[in-house]
This record gives structure tokens, sequence and C-alpha cells, in this order.
């Protein structure tokens, strides 16, 4: 009741063109969700994201959804959802290429939707994990399980100024994977928001293969900056 007599005072905006939504939409219009850049790399057999985590750890597949690029409205949108309190729009963006992976067959055999985390700290100061946002409306779209049982065991610094080699360095060995039996022979499929080195995809991905061999890793992350 007070949502509705809220959105009646004050109606929900597009947060990139500012045009008033519809019932149908959540924080973007249509129209700009048209916009978006997606890259359709999941179309594409050795893709860039795949290619760039190739012979660091053994994997089914690999891709990102949209170009990152600084200064964009999409970029605008990232930042929303993880410097500006709004954590819903990392779900719906989630639920958005839930929807859009979901007629390729790319999220199938998909056993369980995996985010990489936060420590604790960082979780604590931003109040939520934008990854585990994604990853929530993924599993909610895409009706596949959600496991939080990676876990960040100590914190690191922002990747953001970081080399390639200073990054790797940053994320090593920061990741544990609790009751890793549940995992044996399962296809988990790993979620970060943006990936530029994929240090930290790396990171998680051999810390789940260290705990359990027998599990197959699938990798997605909502953008990428290549």
């Amino acid at each position: 009741m007070l949502r509705a007599i809220f959105d009646i005072i004050l109606p929900p905006t597009c947060h990139l063109c500012g045009t008033s939504l519809t019932e149908s939409e959540e924080f973007v219009c249509k129209s700009c969700l048209n916009e978006l850049p997606r890259t359709g790399y999941h179309k594409l057999e050795d893709n860039p994201v795949e290619l760039r985590l190739a012979g660091r750890f053994p994997f089914e597949r690999a891709s990102s959804h949209f170009f990152y690029s600084p200064n964009t409205q999409f970029a605008t949108l990232i930042h929303d959802f993880k410097y500006r309190g709004f954590p819903s729009i990392a779900r719906s963006l989630g639920r958005l290429m839930a929807r859009e992976l979901w007629w390729s067959g790319w999220l199938n055999d998909i056993d369980f939707v995996c985010p990489v985390p936060l420590h604790w700290s960082k979780y604590l100061r931003r109040g939520y994990n934008q990854s585990e946002e994604i990853a929530r409306g993924i599993s909610e779209e895409a009706g596949i399980d959600l496991s939080l049982e990676l876990r960040a065991k100590r914190s690191h610094r922002t990747q953001t100024s970081f080399s390639h080699i200073e990054r790797q360095s940053n994320v090593k060995d920061i990741f544990t994977l609790r009751h890793a039996e549940r995992y044996a022979g399962k296809t988990i499929l790993i979620i970060d928001d943006v990936c530029t080195t994929g240090a930290t995809l790396t990171s998680a991905a051999e810390t789940i293969l260290a705990a359990q061999p027998t599990a197959r890793l699938v990798l997605l992350t909502l953008a990428a900056t290549f």
C-alpha cells in the first residue's frame, strides 16, 4: 500500500533516460534496455572471455553479457547498483540475462548458481553483494539453485587501478568452499559483475576445483571491459 501511494506521488522513472516507467518495467525502460551494449559472446565458440580464461583452469564455457566502458549509460547502471545502494538493479539485470540466455540453451545443465563472494567486512559496509544479487536474479528467473557456499576468507583491495599481475596477487587464495561434497559431479555457474583480467574468476574457479575436482564450471559476468 505504501509503495503504491509513493509511486503515485513520485512515479518511478528510468535510471538512464528519466522517462516514467510502466507497470511492466523496473528501473530501466524497455527502450533503454534494448540499447544496452550486448556482446553476443554466448553465441560464439572461443569468444573473448573464453580465450582470456583459456589454459588457467578447466571449464565448460564462459561469457559476459554486456560490454563495459566508462562514462556510458551502462556504466551508470553498474555504478548505481555497486555504490549508490540499488542492489535491485543488479537482480533485475540478472533476470534479464537469464531470459536472454535461456532461449539459446546456454544455461542448460546448470545445477547451481554461485556468485563470487564479498568478505564480511566489505559486505557490512555495502549492505549487499552485487554479484549475489545478479546471481539471485538468474536463479529466480531460470529456476536454478543458488549456492552461497563459496566464501571470502580474507578481504582484498579494489582491483580498479591494479595491473594484471597485481590483480592476480590481490585475489590469490582468498576464497574457500564449504560442503564441497555437495558439488561432486555438479555443474556450477560462477557469477561476477565485471570481467577485466579474469583474475577474480580464476581464483574462484581454482578454489572450487581444488575442493571438488569433479565439479564442472561455467562462468558468466554481467559485463566485460574488452
